[in-house]
């Protein structure tokens, strides 16, 4: 298959292309090959490399700035989708694009489904909704919802820090790291979202929507104390409450994500310390 990989320069995206690498033709674009708010380019574009699939990582991330930036996040994280999805169905492409757990409201006490009702808090979480609805568009598509995103670039490459990145520099260097004791995720490894990628692909799965997270659920103070014990470093965790913390968008407080459907695709994600395990091995290579 021939991929265009939109974002390819981001934490995701650069996995992305050097998982489709292996076995496929890549053609990766970064904001400064392709400004994908703007319509006509993003259809020329797509129609010169006549794509099998658009895997689209790019993506408006300042979850704060978009409180005061909603037009911007919107026309990143929205309308640019739309036009993905136009040149993705001209083209007879697929289009891979990747949605968020903020789009619920927190309020819950399990892991969401894809079946659960969307109710975003924030604009970022709104323009984030808006761009699964326009993915729709594509025919073919696959959404997949993603959080708290870890892992990056391999050795020799500038790294890309997430906040478990952060944690891992605080712990590795014997300083206390702040974590949210009362906010419950399921982390993403890029490596094991990159794969289920390939395999949804590949395998010819049935389109839609998917969670697309590593298996578990975990405060970020557990995760935090994870990383301590696989680090084999002393603990030096100071536990946050979200009420403590002034931020300018609202954050879902239990945003924790089924992946059973995935599963039941042929992809079973591993677990949340496994994933974290492998990374830490592969950070000390990188020598992050």
């Amino acid at each position: 298959m021939k991929i265009l990989v939109t974002g390819a320069a981001g934490l995701l995206g650069s996995v992305i292309v050097r998982e489709f690498a292996r076995g496929h033709e890549v053609v990766p674009l970064t904001i400064d090959d392709l400004d994908l708010t703007a319509h006509e380019a993003v259809m020329a574009a797509v129609a010169r490399v006549a794509p099998d699939a658009i895997v689209n990582c790019a993506a408006y991330n300042d979850v704060d700035g978009a409180e005061d930036h909603a037009v911007e996040a919107l026309e990143v994280n929205g309308f640019a989708v739309r036009s993905l999805a136009a040149a993705a169905r001209t083209a007879g492409a697929a289009l891979v694009h990747y949605g968020t757990d903020f789009v619920f409201s927190g309020t819950g006490d399990r892991p969401y489904t894809e079946e659960d009702r969307p109710e975003p808090r924030s604009f970022y979480a709104i323009s984030k909704l808006v761009g699964e609805w326009f993915a729709r568009d594509a025919g073919r598509h696959y959404v997949l919802r993603v959080e708290s995103l870890f892992g990056g670039a391999a050795a020799g490459t500038p790294p890309r820090r997430s906040s478990v990145d952060r944690i891992v520099e605080a712990l590795r260097e014997g300083r206390e790291a702040r974590v949210f004791v009362d906010r419950t995720v399921t982390p993403s490894y890029v490596a094991d979202v990159a794969a289920a990628t390939r395999h949804l692909l590949e395998s010819g799965a049935p389109d839609g929507l998917y969670h697309c997270v590593n298996s578990g659920v975990c405060t970020w103070f557990e995760l935090a104390a994870e990383i301590a014990r696989l680090l084999g470093v002393a603990a030096h965790l100071v536990a946050v409450p979200v009420a403590e913390v002034p931020m300018r968008a609202n954050r879902p407080k239990y945003c924790a994500l089924a992946n059973g459907k995935l599963a039941a695709a042929g992809f079973a994600m591993p677990a949340w310390q496994d994933a974290l395990a492998r990374y830490l091995v592969t950070s000390r290579v990188a020598g992050r």
